[in-house]
């Protein structure tokens, strides 16, 4: 996959799910994203070499809170997450980091978590306390509420692929909740936020969006409440968005169409 980097720490979402069948590849992608978090070179983080990066390197990271299944009397691990371990994670994140400015949380296995521990962690998600990450790494995104799933960008992190810029993933998300929601006031502010960006960084999110229409199209992903129909609409729309900004279209007139044309009745 390839090396994640952030202008700074600014620009993480505050919840993502990291979806890969290999368990190396999850945690791979969670240590990056949770050094990225705390890293103290300011900028380009992570930076891989800071005494914070070493740290989560090294597991030794005091902000840095991984939450897997717990092991039974035998020592075999539980076939769940529960509810208690999620209360347990919402009362120490309103506690203040001991080190960096941020804190991290990796759930590992988060399919795993029962419906009483997801409803849990969807409060979270919803409202996370300032300057706390969630990373929710699994190998079955459908195990997973769909509230929770709309609630957090998603990085697919398989093993020796290019992946999407994860602020065009964010990007894209964020895009297609609205139109999800069918909120035109809320689209329409959103597109209105972004259409400032360059045209690179347009057709980033935009390529970025038709991949994850695509998944819902084939059933990798959940649809967000849309329906085959809406989705295949809005793969359309996005398809000839990505013809206007190849033909160097001002980004702000194919944000003005995204706003008026992505819902429909």
């Amino acid at each position: 996959m390839r090396e994640l980097r952030f202008k700074n720490a600014n620009e993480l979402s505050h919840a993502y799910i990291l979806l890969s069948p290999s368990a190396e590849e999850r945690k791979k992608t969670a240590l990056a994203l949770a050094a990225a978090a705390v890293c103290t070179a300011g900028e380009n983080v992570p930076c891989g070499a800071c005494r914070a990066c070493r740290k989560v390197r090294e597991g030794i990271h005091p902000d840095v809170m991984t939450v897997g299944r717990l092991a039974d009397d035998k020592g075999k691990k539980k076939r769940e997450i529960s509810v208690d371990q999620i209360r347990a994670v919402i009362a120490d994140s309103v506690v203040l980091p001991n080190e960096a400015e941020r804190k991290v949380y990796i759930i590992d296995e988060a399919d795993a978590m029962n419906v009483p521990a997801q409803n849990a962690a969807l409060k979270l998600l919803e409202e996370p306390p300032r300057g706390v990450h969630f990373l929710l790494c699994a190998s079955n995104a459908e195990q997973l509420l769909e509230t929770v799933r709309s609630r957090c960008a998603e990085i697919v992190c398989g093993a020796g692929e290019e992946e999407p810029d994860p602020e065009s993933v964010k990007l894209a998300s964020a895009f297609l909740r609205r139109c999800a929601e069918k909120d035109e006031a809320q689209l329409f502010r959103w597109c209105a936020a972004n259409e400032g960006m360059d045209n690179a960084a347009a057709v980033a999110f935009v390529e970025c969006a038709i991949e994850l229409l695509t998944d819902m199209l084939c059933k990798r992903r959940s649809a967000l409440s849309m329906s085959d129909r809406e989705v295949y609409d809005l793969e359309q729309l996005m398809e000839t968005a990505l013809g206007m900004l190849r033909v160097n279209t001002g980004v702000k007139q194919v944000f003005g169409l995204l706003a008026v044309a992505a819902i429909r009745e």
